[in-house]
């Protein structure tokens, strides 16, 4: 699940922010007035967003986003002559005087972004079991065929893709059928 964490020097900043989020229909997990209590918090979530200033007085933005476990991104709130510090760290910026629009949607922009990603990476990670059946069927395509391991592999893709189901499907399919 996403998780935001709302970060600024000063808690006032950092509460405005928080209660225009929830009003528009985000889940707010945290506010902070320290980096370190953002890693803290950050530490202990799965993933998200931290919304940030520029300086805290424990570390730089730049600092943070470098601490953030895997799975944060960071938006960038400051100044538009502070915000060229942000564009080389693959970090989101918005400028201020801030329009709550433009925070709207830049964070739904990043929200669908990481929701995304997830998904994709959801899709790569295989069980054991489901390796051992597609391992299995390769081993069936490779005696019966005479296939390297390559094109046994590729085979299973490939069909799996015509075909348009995943390639534990169609390795039990090879396996049913040989």
């Amino acid at each position: 699940m996403l998780s935001i964490i709302v970060a600024f020097p000063k808690i006032d900043d950092a509460k405005i922010i928080k209660n225009s989020l929830i009003r528009n229909g985000f889940e707010v997990n945290a506010t902070c007035t320290t980096g370190a209590q953002v890693i803290g918090i950050a530490d202990e979530l799965d993933g998200g967003i931290v919304i940030s200033g520029y300086r805290f007085s424990d570390m730089h933005f730049s600092q943070l986003n470098n601490c953030l476990p895997k799975g944060f991104k960071m938006l960038l709130i400051a100044s538009p002559n502070k915000l060229t510090e942000g564009t080389d760290n693959n970090i989101v910026c918005l400028s201020m005087p801030l329009k709550i629009h433009d925070l709207l949607n830049t964070l739904q922009m990043m929200t669908y972004s990481y929701t995304r990603h997830n998904k994709k990476e959801k899709l790569k990670v295989r069980s054991e079991g489901e390796n051992a059946i597609i391992n299995k069927a390769k081993q069936v395509l490779m005696v019966r065929n005479n296939m390297t391991e390559e094109e046994a592999y590729r085979y299973i893709q490939k069909n799996s893709m015509d075909s348009g189901i995943n390639m534990v499907e169609m390795a039990e399919m090879i396996l049913n059928l040989l």
